[in-house]
C-alpha cells in the first residue's frame, strides 16, 4: 500500500482533468502532475540517493508545488515532514534535527535562511540520522528555482511499494513537555482517513474544487488525499494567505468548492462586507475544526452562507478523524426544541466510521454516557506513535487506545461535547498553543523568576494567550520587553497578547500553580 497510488489511479482515469490551480490560473492537469511527481521522486532516490523511510522536510507556504513535492516524497517511499511555515527559525531547527530530515523543500520566502536550514540537515541529532549527509548542503531546494523546474524532466521512478504501516507523514504537534512531538502517520492511517472522509464527512465528484485557505502543512493538506482520490481540482489562493475577499471571489469562479477552515477564518468571512455581485452558489462545504465554534457564530455563518457547514474533531495523532457534525446536524430535526439544536451545535458530532470513542476515568475505565472524562480513540487512523519518543508513545497509546488529553462527555444519540482540556492546550485561531512552550521561552529571560500562561476566551480568536509573570528581585520588566523577547525566540502567533506582572503565583500545598485561580482572576481584569 502506498497512499500516492491515489494519484496514479486518478491520472489514469482523468488525465486531462485540471489537478492544480493558483488563483484563476491552471497549474497542471492530472497527467502532468503524475509525471512531475514520478520525476521528482526519481531525483530524490537517484540523485540524492535517499533510501526508503528517509525523511524529507517541507517549509513552504501554500502553493500548487506543495502537492507535487508531498506526493513525490510518498511516491518514492520516503516520509514527508510538513512543517508549519509560521514557526520560528529555532523551531524549524528543532524539527529538522529531531526528524533527521535528509533534504528540504522551501518556498522563496525562506531563501535568506537557506544556509541555516542546510546546517540543521547536516547536524541532525536524531536517534536515526540520515545515512547520506554528504548531500545535505545542496539538499535545500526552492520550488521557485530553475533547479526545481529542471526536476520535471528527471527520469521518472515507478511507484514504490510500501508496507501499510510504514511511515508516510511525520506530523509535528506541540507538546506539554515544551518541545513538539512527531506523530508518525502511516500509509494505512492516511488511507483510512481518506476513506473516512467519504463515509463520514462528505461526498466529492470528479472536478469538484478543494480550496486551500488554511495551511497545507496541517488539515488542509491532509484533505489533499480525498480530493485527489476523486479527481478533484485543488486551488491555492494567489495571495498565498487567507484573504476573505479573495476566497469569496474564488468560490464564485470554481465549481463545487469545499474548504477546511478554522472558526476564526469563518468569522472573518461572515464579517466581510458582501460584494454587490456576491454569489456563493458554488460553495459545497466549509469543513471547520481546530478550535471551539460558538453557537452564535455558526448560526451567523449559516445565515450568511446557508447550510454549507460540516464540523470535524481530530488531532494530529488521529488526523481529522474522531467525530463529525454533518450538514443535517446543523438544522432543526423532527422533535427538536431550540435547546436540542443549540446543544447539538455546541457538540463536535458523532464518531466517524472507522473509529471507536470511549470516555474514560483516570484509570482508563469506560464511563457511562453523560459522565465527563478523557476522550480515548481507537482505530486504523491512530498514529504509530511519537517519533524517537517511546516514553511519550507509551503514555499516549495504551492497549490500542489513544489518550487524547481532551475532556468530553457523550450525550444523547452519541454526540460528543468537548469540555476542559486536561493538557491546558490553548487553541487560538485554530492553532494549537501549549502554555509550557511559551513559559519555557519566557523563563529564559534573566528578569523572569516565574511565569504561568493560560488561555483567555476571545470572541474572535477563540482564545488568546495570556502570561502572568513574577520578576526577579522586583526588576522593572514591561510588556514591550517581554514581547520583544518572545518574538526573538518563538513563532509570532504563540506569543502572549497580554502580560500581567504579579508578586506571586497562586499555588497549592504541593507547589503546583493553580491555573484555575489565574483564569478566575482574568475574568475580573
Amino acid at each position: 500500500m502506498n497512499i500516492a497510488s491515489l494519484l496514479t489511479k486518478t491520472a489514469q482515469r482523468f488525465p486531462a482533468q485540471t489537478a492544480l490551480a493558483v488563483g484563476l490560473t491552471t497549474h497542471c492537469d492530472y497527467q502532468s502532475l503524475a509525471q512531475r511527481v514520478a520525476s521528482i521522486a526519481g531525483f530524490l532516490r537517484d540523485d540524492l540517493t535517499l533510501q526508503a523511510g528517509d525523511r524529507v522536510g517541507l517549509i513552504m507556504k501554500n502553493c500548487p508545488e506543495y502537492v507535487e513535492v508531498l506526493f513525490a516524497i510518498l511516491h518514492a517511499g520516503l516520509a514527508a515532514v510538513p512543517i508549519n511555515a509560521k514557526l520560528h527559525q529555532k523551531e524549524f531547527a528543532y524539527i529538522l534535527q529531531n526528524s533527521g530530515a535528509s533534504s528540504l523543500f522551501i518556498t522563496d520566502d525562506f531563501m535568506a535562511q537557506r544556509d541555516e536550514l542546510a546546517a540543521q540537515l547536516n547536524s541532525s541529532n536524531s536517534s536515526q540520522p540520515p545515512q547520506h549527509s554528504q548531500h545535505n548542503s545542496s539538499s535545500v531546494i526552492s520550488i521557485q528555482s530553475q533547479n526545481y523546474i529542471a526536476l520535471y524532466n528527471h527520469k521518472p521512478m515507478p511507484l514504490q511499494a510500501c508496507d501499510p504501516d510504514s511511515l508516510a507523514w511525520l506530523f509535528y504537534t506541540s507538546g506539554t513537555t515544551g518541545q513538539p512531538k512527531g506523530a508518525m502517520l502511516s500509509h494505512r492511517n492516511l488511507m483510512t482517513m481518506t476513506q473516512s472522509y467519504f463515509s463520514s464527512v462528505d461526498t466529492l465528484e470528479a472536478g469538484a474544487t478543494l480550496l486551500h485557505a488554511a495551511p497545507m502543512s496541517h488539515g488542509s493538506g491532509l484533505y489533499t488525499f480525498p480530493s485527489i482520490a476523486c479527481g478533484g481540482q485543488q486551488v491555492v489562493c494567489q495571495s498565498g494567505s487567507f484573504e476573505p475577499d479573495e476566497i469569496l471571489q474564488l468560490i464564485h469562479h470554481y465549481p463545487e468548492v469545499s474548504m477546511f477552515a478554522a472558526p476564526t477564518m469563518i468569522k472573518r468571512m461572515v464579517e466581510t462586507t458582501p460584494a454587490a455581485d456576491e454569489d456563493t452558489a458554488n460553495l459545497n462545504a466549509i469543513i471547520y475544526g481546530g478550535g471551539p465554534m460558538y453557537v452564535a457564530d455558526i448560526k451567523a455563518a449559516m445565515a450568511r452562507f446557508g447550510n454549507k457547514f460540516i464540523q470535524i474533531y481530530g488531532q494530529g495523532e488521529t488526523p481529522m478523524t474522531i467525530t463529525c457534525l454533518s450538514r443535517a446536524d446543523h438544522l432543526v430535526q423532527n422533535g427538536d426544541t431550540d435547546d436540542d439544536l443549540d446543544n447539538r451545535l455546541a457538540s463536535v458530532g458523532c464518531a466517524q466510521m472507522p473509529v471507536e470513542i470511549r470516555i474514560a476515568d483516570d484509570q482508563g475505565q469506560a464511563l457511562a454516557d453523560g459522565e465527563i472524562g478523557e476522550i480515548l480513540v481507537k482505530g486504523d487512523t491512530v498514529m504509530l506513535g511519537y517519533w524517537a519518543n517511546p516514553a511519550a508513545t507509551a503514555r499516549s497509546i495504551v492497549d490500542g487506545w489513544l489518550y487524547t488529553g481532551d475532556m468530553g462527555v457523550i450525550g444523547q444519540h452519541g454526540y460528543l461535547t468537548l469540555k476542559d482540556r486536561s493538557k491546558d492546550l490553548i487553541i487560538s485561531g485554530g492553532t494549537n498553543i501549549y502554555p509550557r512552550e511559551v513559559e519555557e521561552v519566557l523563563l529564559q529571560h534573566t528578569d523572569v523568576a516565574e511565569v504561568s500562561v493560560v488561555g483567555k476566551p476571545d470572541p474572535e480568536w477563540g482564545e488568546e494567550v495570556v502570561a502572568f509573570i513574577v520578576t526577579e528581585d522586583q526588576q522593572n520588566l514591561d510588556e514591550q520587553a517581554c514581547d520583544a523577547w518572545c518574538l526573538d525566540n518563538m513563532a509570532r502567533f504563540k506569543r502572549p497578547k497580554h502580560y500581567y506582572f504579579i508578586e506571586q503565583l497562586p499555588k497549592n500545598n504541593y507547589g503546583k500553580v493553580l491555573k484555575t485561580v489565574l483564569r478566575e482572576r482574568l475574568a475580573s481584569l
